[in-house]
């Protein structure tokens, strides 16, 4: 017969407080969206162009997309962000929550817009300019 794991009690606090804090960390940096969302959105479409991984015709198009983006994710309800980032969860161990959405929602809509020619770069290479600027902008 299979062996039962039973977490002790010190065990099971240990993990409670470790899934308390992502929590935590994950809520903080959706709440400060709000308060960087300009200065966040004009920074990553900036640096997507400078390291050529979007080409656009239009940076202020490019700019105004994940300043909607961001907009959206503010307002998002918690299994609306984990279905965008589900297909890209496992492009780092640990990632950002912000810069997880910002990556699917590059790689999978900004594709699409009028103003981009072309998507550049592996998802991690996208995924890790675009948690560059959300590290710098965001608490968490």
């Amino acid at each position: 017969m299979a062996k039962v794991f039973r977490p002790s009690n010190r065990e099971s606090k240990i993990l409670s407080q470790i899934e308390s804090s992502k929590e935590r960390t994950r809520r903080i940096a959706l709440m400060g969206i709000k308060d960087h969302i300009d200065t966040l959105s004009n920074a990553i479409a900036m640096k997507l162009v400078e390291n050529k991984l979007v080409e656009t015709s239009n940076k202020n198009g490019l700019e105004e997309q994940i300043l909607k983006c961001l907009e959206r994710l503010s307002h998002a309800e918690d299994f609306d962000i984990d279905y965008q980032n589900a297909a890209f969860r496992t492009v780092v161990p640990n990632p950002h929550v912000v810069s997880l959405y910002l990556t699917a929602f590059v790689i999978e809509q900004v594709v699409n817009h009028k103003d981009v020619v072309d998507v550049y770069g592996s998802d991690e290479e996208i995924y890790h300019c675009i948690n560059r600027q959300v590290s710098k902008h965001l608490p968490g």
